[in-house]
């Protein structure tokens, strides 16, 4: 799946102020995100507040992205949960016909097994008719998928194609890169581990920053594939503070205000999340006209 090496972004869902999708704001973001130089697009992942988005808004979503993607990019669909029943038949149902692939968190919650797991994912694998990308965050789902049960997935269900690694654990991501099969792309969840995990080895990143600053982070990642490391760095440092502030508040509040500061969408999210504070909002707005002035 060399479509999916290089710069991926898990694409806000933006809200107009009486909290229903804005639809203008995210045709602006993809054409953005365009224009930026990213390789491939998520759509409804986390970072999409999917869990607050009715089922005709999802299918709202995809289609403002479908049409003004236009065919551009490669599309990443998230479908996930922790129902694995009900997982498997939306699956069966879902039009992926647009998608390269689908992104699928470790089930949440319920706090399964590593056995429960495996079982999991393979069932997930056998009705779906795309390849599978495995999403491991153990900050949001409350336990970690091992890296003996994602090499146990890599290499026995030929289906799962890659992982979007976010544990944040070097070591953990190390040792997936190490013995994972020929073909199988270790992808990095955490913007603080792009380009580590490249040069380590891995494909990518599937990024928040990134849609916010496209054209930098795209940059980074490129040149961290092509082993220039030292240029890659440099553009790591002069973001790394911005990679901390955008999750100061939640994600995706920091993101947001990222765009209310660059004029593409307001910084609105949904109940149980609220909106990045002002003070935030101008450190956000400071830091970003410090970058243009630097011209990275």
């Amino acid at each position: 799946m060399e479509t999916l090496v290089g710069t991926g972004v898990a694409l806000v869902t933006p809200f107009k102020e009486d909290l229903t999708v804005d639809v203008a704001a995210l045709e602006r973001i993809v054409e953005f995100n365009l224009q930026g130089g990213v390789d491939y697009l998520v759509v409804l992942g986390t970072t999409a507040e999917s869990a607050t988005l009715s089922k005709s808004e999802k299918q709202l979503v995809i289609d403002v992205v479908v049409r003004t993607n236009a065919g551009r990019l490669p599309l990443v669909l998230g479908i996930g949960g922790n129902n694995t029943m009900a997982l498997v038949e939306e699956l069966k149902n879902t039009d992926l016909s647009e998608f390269e692939a689908v992104l699928s968190v470790s089930p949440y919650y319920n706090k399964p097994t590593q056995e429960g797991i495996f079982r999991h994912f393979k069932a997930l694998a056998e009705a779906s008719p795309k390849p599978i990308i495995l999403y491991n965050v153990p900050g949001r789902t409350g336990s970690n998928m091992l890296p003996e049960t994602t090499l146990r997935l890599a290499h026995e269900v030929d289906n799962i194609i890659a992982i979007k690694e976010a544990s944040g654990d070097m070591v953990q991501i190390d040792k997936i890169i190490k013995e994972k099969p020929e073909g199988f792309l270790v992808i990095s969840g955490d913007d603080f581990t792009a380009l580590p995990t490249v040069l380590a080895g891995g494909a990518g990143v599937i990024s928040v920053l990134g849609q916010g600053l496209p054209r930098q982070f795209s940059k980074m990642m490129n040149l961290g594939l092509q082993g220039e490391s030292e240029a890659a760095y440099q553009i790591h440092h002069t973001l790394l503070p911005l990679m901390g502030l955008i999750f100061e508040e939640g994600n995706p509040a920091g993101i947001k205000s990222v765009f209310e500061n660059l004029g593409l969408a307001n910084r609105t999210v949904r109940l149980p999340l609220v909106e990045a504070s002002a003070p935030l909002q101008n450190k956000i707005g400071t830091f970003l006209k410090s970058l243009e002035k630097a011209s990275v």
